[in-house]
């Protein structure tokens, strides 16, 4: 099973390297990911009553929505052109193209004024991007790629091995309602609760790969120090392992404190011995570690297709 995913995943990976996000479809069409980002927040208007019976309701919510993506997940790959469809949405919900593009485009804007580079920030973080220097953005930007790296490449591309189908389609959807209500607010704190610890259990995995990854291609054993002594400290219990490994791999600090909705937020540094003056040439560096680690994960994900040849 998982040699014949990981045949579809090789041609999925390089649909999605090759042509990204089609901007004039999503015009025309729902995103999937749109549509299920639309699914829960109907479901936290509809159901979140923000009492003592929140958490448990929040169980049921994200149960019946995860049960929901796998079946239709199965449905679709069951279909005459199954392995076609799984194909596309496995290119469609894998954003490695995407990733590098708007990451790439805050390393754009530095060349053009603080201030556009700020706004193209703020297009790929959540945090306040009003204030940050030049070399704020420069490390938010890499810290962004890092952890995207993991949320948005290597873990979809995980689940569709393991899974096929309805591995990415349950991933996604876990991964969209944790950033839409897995949050530490009144509000969330126990509707969202089961949303973010299951998408703590499905990123645990793919974080440590995408850490060993970035490690590996870098080819500097501080990066493996770094991540082995520092990703703990990340507040996630998975970000910590690709960021860790990126600011040992460029020698930089990442994360520390940062804000956000005007307040502060006292994250610890990784690597704190590095370079804080962060630039946009490091920016680019960053890009090019998730490009070379796309390009070892894609070797191993064709020598897995190989092994039934």
């Amino acid at each position: 099973m998982i040699t014949e995913t990981a045949a579809l995943l090789t041609v999925a990976l390089v649909l999605d390297a090759l042509f990204g996000e089609p901007r004039a479809l999503w015009h025309r069409l729902p995103h999937p990911a749109v549509v299920m980002g639309q699914v829960i927040a109907w479901a936290d208007a509809r159901y979140n009553s923000q009492d003592a019976a929140a958490r448990g309701t929040g169980v049921t919510v994200i149960a019946l929505m995860s049960l929901a993506a796998l079946g239709i997940g199965a449905v679709l790959a069951l279909l005459p052109f199954g392995e076609i469809i799984s194909i596309i949405l496995a290119a469609i919900l894998i954003a490695q193209q995407s990733l590098t593009r708007h990451v790439l485009a805050v390393r754009d804007a530095l060349g053009l004024s603080l201030p556009e580079a700020r706004r193209a920030l703020a297009d790929i973080v959540g945090r306040d991007t009003a204030a940050l220097s030049e070399a704020e953005v420069s490390r938010a930007a890499i810290e962004s790629a890092a952890e995207n790296f993991s949320d948005g490449v290597i873990a979809p591309a995980f689940w569709f091995l393991v899974l096929g189908l309805p591995g990415i389609l349950l991933y996604k959807l876990v991964n969209t309602a944790d950033s839409m209500i897995g949050h530490r607010t009144t509000r969330h704190e126990n509707f969202g609760w089961a949303a973010a610890k299951l998408d703590d259990l499905l990123n645990y995995i793919p974080a440590r790969i995408s850490g060993a990854l970035i490690a590996t291609v870098s080819g500097h054993s501080t990066a493996w120090a770094v991540m082995r002594a520092d990703a703990s400290k990340h507040p996630s219990p998975n970000a910590g392992w690709p960021e860790a490994a990126m600011a040992g791999a460029l020698d930089i600090m990442l994360a520390g404190p940062r804000r956000y909705h005007g307040q502060l937020s006292d994250h610890p540094s990784l690597n704190a011995a590095g370079r804080a003056e962060a630039d946009r040439s490091d920016i680019a560096q960053a890009v090019t570690l998730l490009w070379k680690s796309w390009a070892a994960f894609f070797a191993a994900v064709v020598l897995l297709a190989l092994m039934t040849a």
